[in-house]
Formats: structure tokens, sequence, C-alpha cells
């Protein structure tokens, strides 16, 4: 196993840090003991881990080293790409590709499954009879899984499907060898809703024509829905990276990615002003405003944006909370201080974006999206300290 340090993930970084305007710190150590709490929460089943898109926008390389030191030995990506790099990592993980047999059916992409050790998560009958095809073709039982839907309506074979397979199956075997069947919950985030049941009950009848094949239905929220939705595996994401698991409760997960960027300049501007583009916000006072080096192209939704009619996310500069005054752009938010006092607001000073003091869910919630879209969008033009 390659051992893993902080200058081996340097190319991360992009500027230097006396020239950086912004910070993304990640804190491994949180990112681990995220793990461990889900991996208690789910004691019965074993516990892989979801790193797709850069590891939630965290960084795979360190992502994924961290999560194998904690104990994960399965992992999930979306690309095959992901898998190759991640196998490089971690040659002796199991490594799953969830978007199954992305490519144009030729052989050379099953080689690079085949070559990676990587594990197609199948999601039609067309792949599921063009990997039995090349697995025959070549006279190796390679591995895979299967997934079922049973009610998000992406992807996914239906229960019909399954009760054909597993038919054909008793009488022949597949030339493939099917080590896991997954489905996914479509409200695992709202503990009382009635499709966890139902896809649950779904999902067992799946189950029951695979008896001997592992099963996989949980993902973050579906960790917390309690043993009955464990089965053998479990596939946390978003609680890994800090994101709340239940709708409208603090997270019990400990903070992963803290964004932070200085303040430019500070100015002052009278009561009646109009503030950044479209002049779709005014100050309803004489206001004391903080230009800080941030916007969409970082990765902060310009969604994020506040206006006369609605108001935007807040942020957090020394221990204050302050709120976004108009527009977010491209490389420059406008935050009002006026009510933070003047020296704990200067030229030079922090302003958190997300982190301990500013919730991640809460900047999603007033940017009209979900954690997820917030981590998985931050670019590369901040400086990432590894803790």
């Amino acid at each position: 196993m390659p051992e893993f340090s902080l200058p081996h993930v340097a190319h991360l970084t992009a500027p230097d840090s006396h020239l950086a305007g912004s910070q993304l710190t990640i804190d491994l150590a949180a990112l681990a003991d995220n793990y461990r709490t889900v991996v208690r929460k789910a004691p019965t089943a074993e516990c892989a881990a979801v790193i797709k898109a850069d590891a939630y926008g965290t960084g795979l390389e360190p992502a994924a080293q961290t999560l194998w030191e904690a104990g994960a030995r399965t992992f999930f990506v979306a690309h095959p790409q992901e898998g190759a790099k991640t196998r490089t990592l971690l040659p002796e993980a199991t490594i799953y590709v969830l978007n199954g047999l992305v490519g144009d059916d030729s052989t050379a992409e099953f080689d690079y499954y085949r070559m990676n050790a990587l594990r197609p998560v199948l999601g039609c009958r067309e792949e599921v009879t063009l990997w039995q095809e090349y697995c025959a073709d070549r006279g190796e039982t390679l591995p895979c899984a299967i997934h079922f839907d049973t009610g998000m309506n992406r992807l996914g074979l239906g229960l019909a499907d399954a009760e054909e397979l597993s038919t054909a199956w008793q009488q022949t075997k597949p030339a493939f060898a099917l080590e896991l069947i997954i489905s996914h919950l479509v409200c695992a985030d709202e503990p009382a809703h009635p499709k966890n049941r139902e896809q649950l009950e779904k999902f067992r009848a799946v189950r029951r024509l695979f008896p001997d094949v592992r099963a996989s239905l949980a993902n973050s929220g579906g960790v917390f829905l309690g043993p009955d939705y464990h089965f053998d595996l479990c596939r946390p994401g978003i609680a890994l990276y800090g994101g709340a698991v239940v709708d409208g409760t603090p997270s019990p997960m400990k903070v992963v990615a803290t964004l932070k960027t200085r303040i430019l300049a500070t100015r002052t501007v009278a009561k009646g002003q109009t503030v950044s583009y479209g002049a779709s916000e005014t100050t309803r006072r004489d206001s004391r405003l903080a230009i800080v080096c941030l916007g969409y192209a970082d990765g902060y939704l310009r969604s994020a944006s506040s206006s006369d009619e609605k108001k935007g996310a807040k942020v957090s500069i020394n221990g204050h909370a302050a709120p976004i005054i108009g527009r977010v752009t491209m490389d420059l938010i406008i935050i009002d201080v006026t009510d933070i006092p003047a020296d704990k607001a200067r030229r030079g000073d922090w302003a958190e974006f997300f982190g301990s003091e500013i919730a991640l869910d809460d900047v999603a919630k007033a940017a009209g999206t979900i954690s997820y879209e917030l981590l998985t969008s931050l670019g590369l033009r901040a400086l990432r300290n590894y803790l």
C-alpha cells in the first residue's frame, strides 16, 4: 500500500500561500471520524465509501487514502476513470463503477474494466447482456453488480427483469460473477416518507430472487433509517464529507470542508444606494461593506446572492455572522458588515463561507440547492490545506 503524505497532493493546490485569497481546508481526521460514525450506526453491515466526483470535491487522492486507513475496503465511483485512479492509490480495494458501461460497447471499454480490476454496476438489460458476452468470449468470470430500480426511475432493472434473470440463472449460471445487487433510496433524508418503506419491500423482493448475493440499499440517509435498510453493505457518501443526513436536522457528522476568503477592501455606502450587478439590492441604511475575493468561478454558487426580494447566504467574520449583499459575481462578493465592529472586519481578515461557524447545509438552503452541489462545484483556485 503506497504511503500517503501531504506533499503527495501538492498538485491540487492552486496559488502559493502568500498569494492565496481563498483557502479550502479539508480535515482528513474529521473525514475518518465520520466514516467510523457510520460504521457504528450499521454494525452488522460492511461500510463502503462513495468517492465519486473527486470525493465530493474534497480530493479523491487524500480522501481515498484516509478512508482506507479508517477501515474502508469497498469504494464506489461514478466513472471508470475515477475507478482507475483509485486503483493506483489502493491496489487491494474493491471498486464499483456506479454508471456502469458508459462507452460505445467496444471491447476496449471492457478491457479497461478488466485491466483496472473495476466492477461495473450494470443498470439495464443491455449492459447485462454485453458483460455476459464479454466474459463468455474471454472465458473469464469477471465480477460485477446489478442495479435494480425500486422507485427512482433512473438506472436499474425492474422486478420483472429480476425474476426473469433469476429463473434463467437457476438453469444456466451467468458467465460473470454477480457479487452485489443494489438499489437507491429516493427519500432517505426524510425518515417518515412512505417511499422508504415501499422501496425496502421492493428490494426485499429482489433479494429473495438472489439469496446468495450480497445486497446494498442504504446511502447516507439510509444508514440512519435503521438496520432494516442496512443489508450486507452500506454506501455512505455525503455523510462522510460532513453533510446533513436528515432534512431539517443538524448534521451529526463532523465538519470536513471549510471555505474561507480574504477581505480585499471595505467601504461606506449611504442609505438608498444599489449594490453589485443588476442593482438588485438597495441599502436600507448607511452601511459598511466588505469586498472579498471569492465568486462563482470558485464554485460558490451565484444562487446564494441576495436582493431586495430574497435574502442570500451568510458568512462569518471573526465570529460575527454577516449577510451577502447583492449578487455573487465571478470573482468578488460583497458582505454587509455594518453590524460588525470595524476592528473585526478589516482588509486582510478572513470570512468563512462554510465550515464550523456557517453550516454547509445552511448555505445550500440559502442558495436553493443541496450540500452535494456546493461541495462538488468547488474549483481549484483556492489554496487547499489538508489537515
